[in-house]
């Protein structure tokens, strides 16, 4: 939806590094670890085909161009305490996708910021781990 994994790409992240980022962090729940990538894969495809996960992508590569990469001196360069909206949008993908249990697996991620994570600015970096967030916690409550 709303071309969103060509999206990515052009920004260089693609679903292969998301599956990474994600399984940086992962704890097994009785599914080995390739088994594991794959059905996070399979996951994060089905979240990209929801419109208000995509809308919500979308706009954190929107706020991302216009807000950070476009701006010469961005007051957002170094991600301050000040900006909410990122950490707001990466929720919002997480919980959308698997509910409160996201919501404290995103702090994981946002907080770590394993693999492609650490390479993004402030809306991409929050907004892509909503979406492994979401999506690993799904896998954790599918493999309980």
């Amino acid at each position: 939806m709303f071309e969103i994994e060509e999206r990515l790409a052009a920004k260089g992240i693609t679903l292969d590094a998301v599956v990474a980022a994600g399984m940086e962090l992962y704890v097994s729940h009785g599914m080995d670890r390739d088994a594991a990538a794959s059905r996070l894969l399979e996951l994060i495809e089905k979240a990209l085909t929801d419109p208000n996960i995509s809308s919500l992508l979308l706009g954190a590569i929107l706020l991302e161009d216009e807000l950070y990469v476009k701006r010469k001196d961005s007051e957002i360069r170094d991600d301050p305490v000040f900006l909410l909206s990122d950490e707001i949008i990466g929720m919002a993908i997480a919980e959308c996708i698997s509910g409160t249990y996201a919501r404290f697996e995103f702090t994981r991620y946002d907080q770590k910021k394993p693999g492609i994570l650490g390479t993004l600015g402030p809306f991409l970096d929050d907004a892509v781990a909503g979406l492994i967030a979401g999506c690993t916690s799904r896998l954790y409550s599918e493999s309980s």
